[in-house]
């Protein structure tokens, strides 16, 4: 099999295709269960994560936007920022122009476990904003970055840096680096084995049979 690339990913994944390839491979718990949804544009959302770790804060800030403002410059080429918030609504953490400026070095989209404001200029700019929900609230005081380039956990999910994420409308899921390779060979498999299932489904074969003959649902 060649090898495949984000962009094959891009063109033939959905979050759910590599969640199923990632319980055959024995990760059954890679996807959040909270609602990280898709508030700016439509579509499926690949990349590498690039995470920061964020907390709540009620005092003025000594450096503010300091290390948010340095993970966003550090950004690379398919890296999608990762800000687990532990689900606080206490600001909009990410906006137009933090987006703007990612997206000038090479990321192309942003997970966030919290809240997002700006949201109708990113969509204009059709930058993806995955989020819990929105807040007008700028985050200069009330939240900070504390960490980047680290391991994070959003729902007991460890999203660690240059992990594989998928995002759409389903779901957000993480392939960790030790099993990426099986599970990319996995998913492309399965998108190819429900494609046979769709058409002979649509052809009139009873999806019992379609199961039975193909193995796929």
């Amino acid at each position: 099999m060649p090898d495949i690339t984000l962009a094959d990913m891009r063109a033939h994944f959905t979050a759910a295709v590599v969640c199923d390839a990632l319980d055959a491979e024995g990760y059954p718990r890679q996807s959040p269960r909270v609602p990280l949804r898709p508030l700016t544009v439509p579509g499926v959302l690949i990349g590498r994560c690039k995470t920061t770790l964020w907390a709540d804060m009620a005092h003025p800030d000594p450096r503010p936007y300091e290390l948010e403002l340095r993970a966003v410059d550090s950004c690379r080429p398919d890296d999608v920022l990762v800000c687990a918030a532990s689900g606080s609504a206490r600001s909009g953490i990410w906006g137009e122009l933090l987006g703007t400026a990612a997206r000038n070095r090479g990321c192309v989209g942003v997970v966030v476990d919290g809240a997002v404001r700006d949201v109708v200029r990113m969509r204009g700019m059709g930058f993806p904003a995955y989020a819990r929900g929105t807040a007008v609230y700028d985050s200069k005081d009330r939240q900070r970055v504390i960490d980047v380039d680290i391991p994070v956990e959003i729902d007991g999910v460890t999203f660690s840096p240059g992990d594989l994420v998928i995002a759409d409308e389903d779901g957000v899921v993480v392939v960790p680096r030790k099993a990426e390779a099986a599970v990319v060979r996995r998913a492309w498999e399965k998108v190819h084995a429900e494609n046979e299932v769709r058409a002979a489904i649509a052809g009139g074969m009873l999806a019992a049979e379609a199961f039975a003959k193909y193995g796929v649902l």
